[in-house]
């Protein structure tokens, strides 16, 4: 299934974008490192705050890779795909307000969401063959970072 390499830039890209949400969850859960990081960087940069923001940011930016994968298809296939990509940014923007807990519940389930639409695209030859090993990962690592900010 997986029999093509991730290409190195990629995955080191992809994994540096999961240093936000690590740090949004080291610093829920160490109160001294989250003191720290507060007089270091600013309140707005700690615990759930930095998760959940970022987490929404990218939500919508996987919107936009969802769509340029739709750009790939033709026809009704093309359509659906434009509407289908859509979706992640409005998860995002309609469902993570209402509190940190809440939030962060609803960036795992949108993250998990997402999930389901690289593999819709990607069984589509929409993406490329690697896709699905890095959306794999990325998603496994950012749900375990969002799960002490949504407990």
């Amino acid at each position: 299934m997986f029999d093509t390499p991730i290409p190195r830039s990629a995955l080191l890209l992809g994994l540096a974008g999961v240093i936000p949400f690590a740090w949004g969850a080291a610093t829920a859960l160490n109160p001294e490192l989250q003191g720290w990081g507060v007089r270091t960087l600013g309140a707005r940069f700690v615990g759930p705050y930095i998760g959940l923001f970022y987490g929404a940011i990218i939500l919508a930016f996987m919107s936009g890779v969802l769509w340029g994968f739709a750009a790939r298809a033709e026809g009704r296939g093309a359509a659906t795909g434009y509407a289908l990509s859509v979706i992640p940014a409005l998860w995002a923007f309609f469902f993570t307000g209402g509190g940190p807990t809440g939030a962060a519940i609803s960036l795992i389930a949108g993250f998990l969401a997402l999930l389901a639409l690289d593999f819709l695209f990607w069984a589509q030859g929409l993406a490329p063959r690697w896709w699905m090993a890095l959306r794999l990962l990325l998603t496994s690592l950012v749900v375990v970072c969002l799960i002490p900010v949504a407990w």
